[in-house]
């Protein structure tokens, strides 16, 4: 069974006593609004581009720290389903129209349908854009995972990068979230957490400090932040148009 990956969300998992703090943060990042909310807690909501397609949400989660996942909407969602079950993921929750499955490295994700129209990809806001999911893999599962996403995304480009401890796996230009593996220098569990493009990583930094973001460290091309809400994710020195290479002037 074939399937295609017609949109690309990216959640993030927020603590639910924090939601708030997480949604005021990244409208304000991201020149968003938000959706109504939804769930039985209220505890997802969608943010809002203008004119253009909405590729990030917040889920408030009970317990733990929460992180990031990738929602797929797809055309078929069990040929998705059996392709990820016959690569080693799981199911988590079944349901006839979605399901949330776990990748062999532990990563959660899901997979719904896709029934609106063509999509635009929601624009640059000043200098930046989150496009990237980065999955922080153990040693001993990153070749296993690399191999999965690869095969489960056989339309996307599967490259490693100039760096030995990331892979790329990434769509066309129309879609809006692509996957960065990141091989860890220790054994532990899988998290993930956003990555943002950036023209001026500097500049996006002073900004998100004034939002109530915190700096936690900064290497070759990449700064992490920690947002009010207490989630982790990163600014990277990458084209915002492009998510490639930072143009030269």
């Amino acid at each position: 069974m074939s399937h295609r990956v017609l949109w690309t969300h990216a959640f993030l998992d927020r603590p639910l006593d924090r939601f708030d703090r997480a949604c005021d943060f990244w409208t304000a990042v991201t020149g968003t609004r938000l959706s109504g909310l939804r769930g039985e807690r209220q505890e997802f909501v969608t943010l809002l581009p203008e004119k253009a397609e909405a590729c990030l949400k917040v889920q408030g989660v009970l317990s733990g720290e929460g992180g990031a996942h990738l929602d797929f909407a797809v055309d078929d969602v069990p040929a998705f389903v059996e392709a990820a079950l016959e690569l080693g993921a799981e199911v988590v929750t079944p349901h006839e129209r979605w399901a949330v499955l776990r990748s062999p490295a532990g990563q959660l994700f899901c997979a719904d349908e896709w029934g609106r129209g063509e999509p635009v990809r929601p624009p640059v806001v000043d200098g930046t854009r989150v496009d990237q999911v980065c999955l922080d893999i153990a040693p001993s599962r990153y070749d296993a995972e690399v191999a999965f996403w690869s095969a489960l995304l056989p339309q996307w480009e599967s490259a490693p990068s100039s760096l030995p401890e990331f892979h790329f796996v990434r769509p066309g230009p129309d879609l809006p979230i692509r996957i960065l593996l990141q091989r860890l220098g220790e054994e532990r569990e899988t998290t993930a957490h956003l990555d943002l493009a950036c023209a001026d990583i500097e500049a996006t930094r002073a900004r998100h400090e004034e939002l109530g973001a915190g700096f936690m460290t900064r290497g070759a091309g990449w700064t992490v932040m920690r947002d009010p809400a207490g989630g982790v994710y990163c600014l990277t020195g990458r084209d915002p148009e492009t998510g490639g290479a930072p143009r030269r002037s």
